[in-house]
């Protein structure tokens, strides 16, 4: 009986979550210089964080001590919002951890870049998390159509991607 209850409660406690399984393996390499620099975001998944952002863009510049300063802007209800964070380098090509708030680190996985670093799709630790990058701000349908089919493939489900105003 007392096994029963364990596993019950134990059940209980994911019930709810979403538990879709994501492909969120990084890329084989990166060049870390050619990947610094400046990436309007296309798309994303919604998060209370950047929520009613238009014309967002993030900056990668490396500091001395070998990690990114990161500065994600974009325009809220007429207004010009930053958000300053850091990124710190690992030994996995692709996986960067990245923190906006103190102390507290999240994945950023590189999961298709590419060859002329002109876009990218970026995840997270699970499925929640999805962003289209670019160096320019705007994509070329078959570019877009590329992205969104390497992302179902990976099990991402792109329906719910916003697609973020730039011009």
């Amino acid at each position: 009986m007392k096994k029963i209850f364990l596993v019950a409660c134990f059940a209980s406690m994911f019930a709810g979550c979403d538990s879709a399984v994501v492909d969120n393996s990084t890329v084989k390499s990166v060049d870390l210089n050619r990947y610094l620099g400046y990436w309007y975001e296309i798309a994303k998944f919604d998060h209370s964080f950047e929520r009613g952002l238009e014309y967002a863009m993030a900056h990668y510049s490396l500091r001395d001590d070998g990690k990114i300063d990161v500065l994600n802007t974009g325009i809220k209800d007429g207004r010009a919002k930053d958000a300053k964070g850091i990124a710190k380098i690992t030994n996995v090509p692709g996986l960067l951890r990245v923190s906006f708030f103190g102390p507290f680190f999240s994945d950023y996985r590189i999961m298709l870049l590419d060859e002329n670093y002109q876009y990218v799709l970026v995840g997270g630790s699970n499925n929640k998390y999805l962003w289209i990058l670019s160096r320019t701000p705007e994509l070329e349908e078959a570019t877009k159509a590329l992205i969104l089919a390497e992302a179902d493939r990976r099990g991402y489900d792109t329906s719910k991607l916003i697609w973020v105003k730039q011009k």
